[in-house]
């Protein structure tokens, strides 16, 4: 884990692509996209292979069971849209039920996902805790303390002779966007103009990966 001083708070930047916040026991995701594969094949698009939904909750049960957290809040996006959230299969909708069970489970509303998925724990526009507010899409005019997904950002990093794309976090420390979390996610590149304009001076990528890396975006 990566972990950063960020408005008055220590917070984790973890490998898989999660935040850890140690003082709330908080564990945050973003845009999960449950359901993708589904999604695609209901709208004539391309055919993904049908595990996505799987791949992502074992990783997110990976974490759950390891940092046990008191909060989880899912950035937006946690479907691919609100009929992948009802066409999901019956051992996931029991999977999450499991997850969220005696925890405060929060869905952010994302824009493939505005309303309640109709599963357990509650739905949010936003939330603010302490100095932090956690939201699906950056408002250029946000105060610090943001924390948000929605782009996807991903990182090229020269490894070994070979030039790779990771996913990666991105904070200028008044602001923090996560990577997506789910399985089949593309990504933005933190060069990407919709990117540039939302970070201020020092912008710094983390990239997820066992080997995580603290990069200057230039």
């Amino acid at each position: 884990m990566h972990a950063l001083e960020f408005v008055g708070t220590r917070l984790c930047a973890l490998s898989s692509g999660a935040l850890w916040w140690p003082e709330r026991r908080l564990l945050c995701v973003s845009d999960l996209h449950l359901g993708k594969s589904e999604r695609m094949a209901r709208r004539g698009g391309g055919l993904l292979p049908p595990y996505d939904s799987r791949d992502t909750l074992q990783r997110l049960d990976a974490e759950v069971a390891r940092l046990d957290p008191a909060t989880v809040v899912c950035l937006g996006d946690s479907f691919d849209d609100l009929a992948a959230a009802g066409a999901l299969e019956e051992d996931a909708r029991l999977w999450l039920t499991r997850l969220a069970s005696g925890r405060d489970w929060i869905w952010i509303e994302g824009n493939h996902d505005p309303g309640p998925p109709g599963l357990g724990g509650r739905h949010a526009p936003e939330l603010h805790l302490g100095p932090l507010r956690f939201r699906h899409i950056a408002e250029t005019t946000a105060e610090a303390g943001e924390i948000s997904g929605h782009y996807h950002p991903k990182a090229a990093l020269d490894a070994r002779g070979k030039r790779v794309r990771r996913a990666c976090f991105l904070t200028d420390g008044a602001r923090l966007i996560l990577p997506a979390f789910g399985t089949y996610t593309g990504g933005l590149d933190v060069t990407a103009p919709e990117l540039r304009a939302l970070l201020g001076p020092n912008a710094r990528a983390i990239l997820t990966g066992p080997t995580q890396v603290c990069v200057p975006v230039g």
